[in-house]
């Protein structure tokens, strides 16, 4: 029983993750312990289907000979999964009862494995293998996301074998389409987000390196380097995305794809973090907690980018795989939480000395400006890190595009904003006001009338 409730157990999990893109995977275990792993999620269409080659196939046990129907893969639906542990639950004896049945609590029981419940689709078990060796396709008729599994019943049992799996969807013309139902608008979005940014970036550089030229600072020229990494890494996922919809495989471009993700990722921290301190814009220099920040962010988004890539290539049936979520998820609220200091910092510098240096009315600009800018990039950081997460669990599986479009839309609109507000101008509307203002902007501020 302990084996079924570890799978079901995982397929909660799985349930709760975000869908793996079902590229053809092969991985190889030796003498793996686990009751049960988790290989692919995907959605399937009226013509999809599953392939796994099996080869190498062994079990070794100290207990006893393994039964090898206790061993074997299943296919189960998201809308099975809660049926299945109520089911599982329901037929699990007192352990008295086990007692007198014979055998005692430890003996292998068939009715109690996961394979034997109505709730799930069972694929085949090491009873068909010949000779450690299994090949074959099994259709998937009744569309529904799926997640495959590997259950091992048997008990203190290791398993040895090397698997390749297939899962996708059969297109009209017979050629085969690996993407799952809800990923199928995926390249096409990032395509023309990459259009998109290219269009973008072609007139920042007309502001920065030509019209307003003179009025360029540095930060300005790291803001096009952080455009530059976003249309490259919409390009190479678009291209990622093509390739394994095609051929089942990336062709290099999943290489492509996690290095344009970690500079993008790198260089949009810290162009907040600079925009943020106003550095270039409103002083030349960062003091010393400043650049601790960006000494913590930077390696910090290093390692969420080498958990993101071990996730991504490995899949579910890595044996930290939950571990490398866990980090991943905590390296990234860590700096979504660091990048947001030095606004808050420069907010408190600015409602200081606008009390004492004689400039209350441009020092109320700057206030506004960063204060705007602490609240769009806090609510960037939440709709792309809880709402767009929570789309991703909560969407039907034909929906799962939604959650990335969101996500990208989000990323340009703050894109456009943060742009535009720190453009290069001559004279920023958000750092004067008229001197008739003046004199009543500097008592407000000394009643503190304005808060942040």
């Amino acid at each position: 029983m302990a084996a079924a409730a570890a799978a079901l157990l995982l397929a909660v999990a799985g349930v709760l993750a975000v869908p793996a893109l079902a590229e053809i995977r092969t991985e190889t275990f030796r003498e793996d312990p686990r009751p049960s792993i988790l290989f692919e999620k995907f959605g399937f269409s009226k013509t999809g289907a599953v392939r796994i080659v099996i080869s190498g196939a062994g079990v070794s046990s100290t207990f006893a000979r393994a039964d090898p129907k206790l061993i074997g893969f299943f296919l189960l639906s998201d809308e099975s999964l809660f049926q299945a542990i109520y089911e599982a639950q329901a037929r699990r004896p007192p352990e008295k009862r086990e007692e007198v049945a014979g055998g005692g609590p430890d003996e292998p029981d068939v009715s109690r494995c996961i394979l034997s419940s109505p709730y799930v689709k069972t694929l085949f078990t090491f009873h068909d293998l010949g000779r450690g060796h299994y090949n074959k396709t099994f259709p998937v008729t009744h569309p529904d996301e799926y997640s495959l599994y590997f259950a091992n019943c048997a008990p203190e049992s290791l398993v040895t074998m090397r698997v390749r799996t297939e899962m996708y969807n059969a297109n009209p013309d017979g050629s085969k389409d690996y993407l799952p139902v809800g990923q199928a608008p995926v390249p096409a979005i990032y395509g023309f987000f990459a259009f998109f940014y290219a269009a973008f970036l072609a007139a920042w550089g007309y502001l920065t390196l030509s019209r307003d030229r003179v009025s360029a600072h540095q930060i300005h020229h790291l803001m096009s380097g952080l455009l530059v990494a976003r249309l490259l890494y919409c390009l190479s996922a678009a291209e990622d995305q093509h390739y394994i919809r095609v051929t089942g495989t990336p062709h290099g471009w999943d290489v492509a794809f996690y290095l344009f993700q970690l500079v993008k990722g790198v260089v949009l921290f810290a162009v907040i973090v600079l925009v943020g301190t106003g550095w270039s814009f409103l002083k030349p220099v960062l003091q010393d907690r400043e650049k601790k920040v960006l000494m913590v962010v930077i390696p910090l988004q290093v390692m969420a980018n080498i958990a993101s890539a071990v996730i991504g290539e490995t899949g579910p049936f890595l044996e930290g795989w939950v571990t490398w979520n866990q980090i991943l998820l905590f390296v990234d609220v860590v700096c979504c939480c660091a990048v947001l200091f030095p606004v808050v910092w420069s907010m408190r510098s600015l409602r200081e000395t606008s009390k004492t240096d004689g400039k209350a009315a441009q020092n109320l600009s700057k206030l506004i400006l960063f204060r705007q800018f602490y609240i769009v990039v806090i609510g960037y950081l939440y709709f792309t890190r809880i709402v767009v997460y929570a789309l991703k669990t909560i969407a039907s599986y034909q929906y799962r595009w939604v959650s990335i479009l969101a996500e990208e839309v989000a990323t340009l609109a703050f894109y456009l904003f943060m742009f535009y507000t720190f453009r290069p101008a001559e004279r920023s509307k958000y750092f004067s006001l008229d001197e008739d203002e003046e004199e009543a902007v500097e008592m407000a501020l000394r009643e503190e009338e304005f808060e942040l």
